[in-house]
């Protein structure tokens, strides 16, 4: 009702697991780091739990956009069954032809076996993932632990990826299920999401749902975390309530007051003595959040190799000495991401500073990966990251490009995220991509406008759309930084300058 008033795409906060709105904070990309490496990684299982409402089936949806095409994946939703209908459940997910026998499993995990060696003969991987695996009844786990038998000399046919809630953990903490417990080769828990993490939340759903104005205050926002205690679904919950309240009043944004009216007409009680704060709470409370939405929406600068020529200055006698009101800020290279917002609050979207190639000589990702006359390998996409920074990546010295860049001034970030962290960082990345015969691919990414990424593989500039990156990319991504505290000067009371700015 409310899409058209706020002019929205989409509601922005359904509470269906759309992998579009995944918000990957720090714990999410470990999760999913975690359910990557059980895809690509050999040999037992791998665990992930969260309370209900977490973003444990997200996580899974986003997994399955970015599988390579050499895995077959059986997905089990519904795990309340039987041994035998949970083996004919997997080879049914599967596509694999079976027996109709119900008297013996023998010919069920014959097929399975069957089809498990011919896959792993064709270089294909096939890989389990069970959700609410909480529900899983101590003799389907038993089957599991038996199905991870099924392997050759030096590695497992399949992987067994197990998502389900805390309880999990109880179940197979008992005796009878040890040997299961042991076969878990990685563990991560998901926990709900922190203040500035339910901010961002917000932020990022309503923007991937077209919102061009901040449509929560930073007080409503505050109130949001409090009331349903960082869980996803609950915020979401809240969220799409408080956005029709708004719609209904015809109001341009959401406040602190009405998200209090929408938690209690969906059943959420709030705390008490969460309803009214002292007067000065609430004003430092604002003044954070303030803070942090400046944070979450400020331009971000890509510094150059002449940065240190365009900083103001602060000379090494004088640590006190006040910044000049004049002073120019530093200029940005003309390749940087760029971010920012208008006067009016709208987000700017990132400006995409190379020369667009003809469509019709333009080849697809897919083709250019495939040509081994095209350099996809690590060094040539570094020394392109290091030429955005005026520097010749093969006179530097060090054993990776992380250590070379040390030599320059430069910091490095090396993680797992998504767009929106590259969107952020607002600098050029080296990303890797892995194609369907599971080699690795690192390519350049040099900027980035609504849905297209402009990109330099081989040395040669293209741009592609954000889906065509999304098959191969699994979130690794390397960015060059330069910290304005390169001098290592200690800060102290009563000084001033772009030092303590920073």
């Amino acid at each position: 009702m409310y899409i058209r008033h706020f002019g929205l795409k989409e509601p922005p906060f359904s509470i269906a697991p759309d992998p579009r709105y995944l918000y990957l904070s720090r714990q999410h990309q470990e999760a999913l780091a975690h359910l990557i490496y059980g895809v690509t990684e050999g040999g037992g299982f791998v665990q992930l739990t969260g309370d209900v409402g977490t973003g444990k089936t997200m996580l899974i949806r986003a997994l399955l956009e970015r599988l390579p095409a050499n895995v077959d994946v059986a997905l089990i939703l519904y795990p309340i069954l039987s041994v035998q209908e949970f083996i004919v459940a997997i080879c049914d997910e599967l596509r694999i032809k079976h027996p109709k026998r119900k008297d013996t499993l023998k010919p069920l995990i014959d097929a399975l076996n069957a089809f498990l060696l011919e896959n792993h003969s064709k270089g294909r991987r096939t890989v389990l993932i069970i959700d609410e695996a909480q529900n899983l009844s101590r003799d389907v786990l038993e089957q599991l632990r038996l199905l991870t038998n099924l392997e050759t000399n030096t590695e497992k046919l399949m992987q067994i990826l197990l998502v389900g809630q805390p309880e999990l953990d109880n179940m197979l903490t008992q005796a009878d299920l040890r040997q299961l417990a042991q076969r878990i080769t990685a563990r991560y828990s998901l926990m709900s999401l922190s203040p500035h993490e339910t901010s961002d939340y917000i932020v990022h759903r309503c923007r991937v749902a077209g919102a061009k104005n901040q449509l929560f205050s930073p007080a409503a926002m505050r109130c949001v975390h409090r009331y349903s205690g960082g869980v996803p679904r609950v915020v979401n919950m809240i969220c799409d309530r408080a956005l029709l309240g708004a719609y209904a009043r015809s109001l341009s944004s959401v406040s602190a007051g009405m998200v209090r009216r929408a938690t209690g007409q969906i059943g959420i009680v709030i705390p008490k003595g969460a309803l009214l704060l002292r007067p000065s709470v609430a004003a430092a409370a604002a003044i954070a959040a303030a803070l942090l939405i400046g944070w979450q929406v400020m331009p971000m600068l890509k510094p150059s190799t002449a940065e240190s020529a365009q900083q103001v200055s602060v000379p090494a006698d004088k640590p006190d000495a006040q910044v000049s009101a004049r002073a120019e800020p530093a200029k940005l290279p003309n390749d940087s991401l760029r971010t920012g917002v208008e006067s009016s609050g709208q987000a700017v979207e990132l400006a995409q500073q190379q020369r667009q190639p003809q469509p019709h000589k333009t080849p697809t990702l897919s083709q250019l990966l495939a040509d081994p006359n095209i350099a996809t390998d690590t060094d040539t996409a570094l020394a392109g990251l290091f030429a955005h920074w005026g520097f010749d990546y093969a006179e530097l010295s060090g054993l990776t490009g992380c250590a070379r860049a040390v030599t320059t001034g430069l910091q490095c970030i090396l993680q797992s995220g998504t767009w929106n962290n590259l969107r952020h960082l607002n600098r050029p990345a080296v990303i890797e991509l892995i194609d369907e015969r599971g080699q690795k691919h690192h390519v350049l990414v040099s900027g980035l406008k609504g849905d297209e990424v402009s990109s330099e593989i081989g040395g040669q500039r293209y741009s592609f759309p954000v889906s065509d990156f999304d098959q191969y990319w699994y979130g690794q991504y390397l960015v060059l930084w330069k910290p304005p505290l390169a001098d290592g000067r200690v800060l102290r009371r009563g000084m001033r300058g772009p030092w303590v700015v920073w």
